[in-house]
């Protein structure tokens, strides 16, 4: 039994043969299934320009998600704040707040827009990072000096999306960081990732909203019932990513034996390789020995998983037998797991 806690990231990719709206409402449909799983969180993207991903506007979607859900938490991850000025970020998610009170939570991001037109298109300007969170910061907290509206109904925390700088930026502010990517060392080195770990808590400057350092970790991570099984669903999304790196273009997800059967260049491969490498999959016993070894080399206090695959009654199933390593489902009207304001302050969950 895992006692940490479980959010699901869903980017609402595209498939081969799907609309770009059944997309979006397959997130919705998923959010609405990790509610009665239990999860304690379920987060949205935003990504702009990219054929594979349907998921571009995160404060729109996620009042389509807040509809079909009445207790999980619901949030970004992230909001891209370069392309965006803080006051009206501030003031979709108050709005988004309204409708969902007590159930939202912000992560935001730095990363650049996907291409350099798309870049153009997003006015990117060079902002710095810091300075837009502290800024979207006095707005939700009422300190700055123009009063938001609408009010937040209830707190609504920040989460900082770090991959390497972002960590530095989320320990000044006081900031709990969500960290994924080559920093958890799956698959490769732990040791650039647990001192850069180790220096965010050391440096953490506590903040009102959150006095202790707090890290959740973001990754794939896939469940069936053979080891085979679960490594067939990491390869439309790898196939995605090695097409990606290599093509210039980032398409929507391929049936597992369309992967199969695709001619690739070594390249490719290699690609292919490193992400199924990068993500933890396998049987039940497999995913939660690989799990809790991660989360004692990390001290997270939460997983946020990200997996993804074309066929989606797998990946339902998938959700469920990762869910069970965690938690019991919770009944409708059940409350609402608190928000982080430091690692002690998270109850633990049993099944």
């Amino acid at each position: 039994m895992i006692n940490h806690g479980l959010s699901l990231l869903d980017r609402s990719r595209t498939r081969v043969g799907e609309t770009e709206s059944e997309a979006l409402t397959g997130t919705v449909a998923r959010a609405a299934h990790a509610e009665r799983l239990g999860l304690d969180r379920f987060w949205v993207a935003e990504h702009h320009g990219v054929p594979g991903i349907a998921g571009a506007a995160p404060a729109v979607l996620l009042a389509a998600v807040a509809a079909a859900t009445t207790t999980i938490r619901i949030g970004s991850a992230g909001v891209m704040l370069p392309h965006h000025q803080p006051l009206v970020v501030a003031e979709q998610f108050a709005t988004l707040s309204a409708f969902a009170p007590g159930r939202v939570d912000l992560g935001l991001g730095r990363s650049p827009g996907f291409t350099a037109p798309v870049r153009r298109a997003l006015r990117q300007t060079g902002n710095d990072f810091a300075a837009d969170v502290t800024e979207l910061r006095a707005f939700l907290t009422g300190t700055a000096e123009i009063t938001l509206h609408p009010r937040p109904r209830g707190a609504l925390p920040l989460y900082v999306l770090a991959t390497g700088a972002g960590l530095g930026v989320a320990a000044r502010l006081g900031l709990p960081a969500i960290v994924g990517g080559p920093l958890l060392g799956v698959g490769g080195d732990p040791a650039p990732g647990r001192a850069a770990l180790a220096d965010y808590r050391r440096s953490f400057r506590p903040s009102p909203q959150h006095p202790e350092p707090w890290v959740a970790i973001s990754l794939d991570v896939v469940v069936a019932d053979t080891a085979a099984e679960a490594t067939d669903l990491l390869l439309p999304e790898a196939w995605a990513m090695a097409l990606g790196r290599t093509t210039g273009v980032f398409p929507p997800l391929e049936p597992v034996g369309a992967v199969r059967a695709a001619s690739r260049t070594s390249r490719q491969q290699q690609y292919l390789d490193r992400t199924v490498a990068a993500a933890i999959a396998g049987t039940p016993a497999r995913v939660e020995s690989a799990l809790d070894e991660l989360f004692e080399r990390t001290g997270a206090a939460e997983l946020v998983t990200s997996g993804s695959t074309f066929d989606r009654a797998a990946l339902a199933v998938s959700d469920a037998e990762l869910a069970a390593l965690f938690v019991r489902p919770r009944p409708t009207g059940a409350p609402v797991p608190a928000s982080p304001a430091g690692v002690a302050e998270r109850p633990l969950v049993t099944r």
